[in-house]
């Protein structure tokens, strides 16, 4: 524990699709003196994400679905460009991606490779990302993908390698876990 931090109150302001908490808690800074403050946190709990990549067609998967929030942020269409992820709720993070990655692109994977883990927006949100990468092939298709769950509707790309590391450039894919991935891919030379 930081025995620099005291937490005083923690108020839940929403339990309506996650947790939203506002902490107050007493910070010594430094120099040594203490301040009072509050900070908003939301918990969606943890997620794992995958980037599925072929070396023999220099090919990755990707999905595309709506997102609100981005929408209501200055993307007009709404629509993100995304590697495959998911909540892990009481999975394990290796779990979790194999589940994810079935129900999304409707590959079966046989191995996985844990790479990393990051907080995504450490500022406001509690969520910790697992991050795997996976090579595919066509024989792993066992379904046709695009989601499970009734407001799913997930379009699954394949795309060239270099096209998407160019949409990054261009601004097709704005998603901070699939940049990572892309760049993490580039720079281990992956594919």
């Amino acid at each position: 524990m930081n025995e620099r931090v005291k937490i005083k109150k923690t108020e839940v302001l929403s339990d309506n699709w996650y947790t939203l908490r506002k902490v107050t808690f007493d910070y010594q800074s430094k120099d040594g003196s203490w301040q009072t403050q509050s900070r908003e946190a939301y918990d969606r709990g943890n997620g794992a994400t995958i980037l599925l990549y072929n070396k023999s067609t220099g090919t990755v998967i990707l999905t595309r679905q709506f997102r609100m929030p981005t929408y209501v942020n200055a993307n007009p269409t709404g629509m993100m460009i995304e590697a495959c992820a998911g909540l892990l709720d009481q999975d394990n993070p290796e779990e979790c991606v194999r589940r994810e990655t079935e129900e999304e692109t409707g590959y079966q994977l046989s191995e996985v490779r844990k790479i990393f883990e990051a907080y995504m927006s450490p500022g406001s949100v509690t969520e910790i990302l697992h991050f795997f990468v996976a090579e595919y092939a066509k024989n792993m298709k066992v379904n046709e993908g695009g989601g499970v769950e009734e407001e799913e509707d997930i379009e699954v790309l394949e795309l060239p390698f270099e096209k998407a590391l160019q949409m990054i450039e261009g601004g097709e894919i704005k998603d901070a876990k699939t940049i990572m991935l892309l760049q993490y891919a580039k720079i281990h030379q992956l594919l």
